[in-house]
């Protein structure tokens, strides 16, 4: 239960920077914003694999790039399906998966699979 608190926690500070970074993403409330973040959640776990799966072909002929469209797509999915979610177009909702994905990845640095918050440890005598 931890982990799942944590990473909806990681979730809402992903859209919620790309709200504030990326112009034409807006969401105007904070119970909107967790919403969206626990909708993106469930978009990610059961649609965005079946997105994936029926364009394979043209993921690998660019060469994984097409990866970002179908991130894009899930975002604008979510906006279609929450009402005080707003994407006013393409290049909003392609901005803004790549700021949720960017703090996603950085995050995970830091959470292990199991919920927990890992970090490294370096002792002074351990030298290179």
């Amino acid at each position: 239960m931890r982990g799942f608190v944590l990473r909806l926690f990681v979730s809402v500070l992903g859209l919620w920077l790309a709200s504030a970074i990326v112009p034409g993403l807006e969401i105007d409330a904070s119970e909107t914003l967790v919403l969206a973040a626990l909708l993106l959640g469930i978009v990610n776990a059961f649609v965005r694999p079946i997105f994936i799966i029926m364009t394979l072909p043209i993921t690998v002929l660019t060469l994984g790039f097409f990866l970002l469209i179908v991130n894009a797509a899930m975002l604008g999915l979510v906006a279609a399906l929450l009402e005080g979610f707003v994407i006013s177009g393409f290049f909003a909702a392609l901005f803004g998966s790549l700021v949720i994905s960017i703090v996603s990845w950085y995050s995970s640095l830091f959470i292990g699979s199991g919920g927990n918050i890992e970090h490294i440890v370096i002792n002074k005598k351990d030298k290179f």
